[in-house]
């Protein structure tokens, strides 16, 4: 992808997607952005925040926008892996197995409150999320491209949750929270239409191989050594402090570096620069990250703790 093509195919498209879902997403534009970011990164997103805040609202907006096929399910107790995956049925009138796709089958999957299904409903999830593929009775059949998970889940404590593995965590590009709307955001949100329509203003202004091209773009931009090895230290620090009893895996680093491309990418350069690691490195390693008794009985969050790391790695000087 050269500078030019850069400046007139990707940005005005990206900008484009991010202004529609604007109109169904009030006052919540830096979440929004890492949204875009994470689908740029080819990754899937977990929003952790309470109910009614508008995570369903983003990921439909989004769908829209970007001209995605789109399916969302309620992942209760009930829930089972063939939901999610499809199954094989017998046809008595053909005297064959049919195969029915299950909800997975699409380009953009919303998995609503993820952490009140079963385990076994979760390791299904958690296949389709890192192949890219469902395999039933032996057959794999390969979701369309681009291929997005949402997931939303409650906050630990509600009624009917449990938390996720880690392993299941990790295959989360980022975690992003919502939180409450600002008084004015509130305040226009209630001049605004109902919340049964409040998506019918997004209109389609990308396509499918937009999105690739915008996948395939972030693979491009370039990132010298020294950014390699900032992203390295970084998550090297995460595994030897004092305060984290599980860091960053190398998943997870490799999450890190396709964030800061993509975020690169979307601020309008084909080259990585500290401030794009430092602007997503929070996002990434939170929800990857587990603190030590000893922290937690210091008043000690995920959040400063991090935010520590950050003062405390040297940045590289590009």
């Amino acid at each position: 992808m050269t500078e030019q093509g850069l400046q007139t195919q990707i940005i005005p498209k990206a900008k484009a997607v991010i202004n529609e879902v604007k109109k169904a997403v009030i006052g919540k534009d830096d979440i929004i952005i890492k949204t875009l970011l994470a689908i740029a990164a080819k990754g899937h997103i977990l929003l952790d925040d309470i109910p009614g805040v508008g995570k369903t609202t983003l990921a439909v907006a989004f769908s829209k926008a970007m001209s995605l096929d789109y399916k969302r399910m309620q992942f209760t107790p009930d829930v089972m892996p063939a939901d999610v995956t499809g199954f094989n049925i017998y046809n008595k009138h053909t005297a064959q197995f049919e195969f029915k796709e299950g909800a997975a089958m699409c380009s953009l999957f919303l998995a609503d409150e993820i952490n009140r299904t079963s385990s076994k409903t979760q390791s299904a999830l958690l296949e389709v999320m890192e192949e890219g593929a469902v395999t039933v009775d032996g057959v794999t059949r390969v979701l369309p491209r681009p291929f997005i998970v949402i997931a939303t889940q409650n906050p630990i404590g509600s009624v009917g949750t449990q938390m996720l593995p880690e392993s299941q965590l990790d295959r989360f590009i980022v975690k992003l929270s919502m939180g409450y709307p600002d008084i004015e955001s509130e305040i226009s949100i209630l001049k605004s239409k109902s919340a049964s329509s409040v998506t019918d203003a997004v209109t389609p202004v990308a396509t499918r191989q937009d999105i690739i091209m915008l996948q395939n773009a972030a693979d491009e931009v370039f990132a010298d050594d020294k950014i390699y090895h900032y992203i390295a230290s970084l998550s090297a620090a995460t595994r030897n402090h004092p305060m984290i009893k599980l860091g960053l895996s190398p998943r997870g680093t490799v999450a890190l570096a396709s964030m800061t491309k993509a975020t690169a990418l979307l601020h309008g350069r084909m080259y990585a620069i500290p401030d794009d690691v430092r602007y997503i490195f929070g996002d990434v390693a939170e929800h990857r990250i587990i603190l030590t008794a000893k922290a937690k009985a210091s008043g000690e969050t995920v959040k400063s703790v991090l935010s520590d790391i950050i003062s405390s790695v040297p940045s590289p000087v590009i």
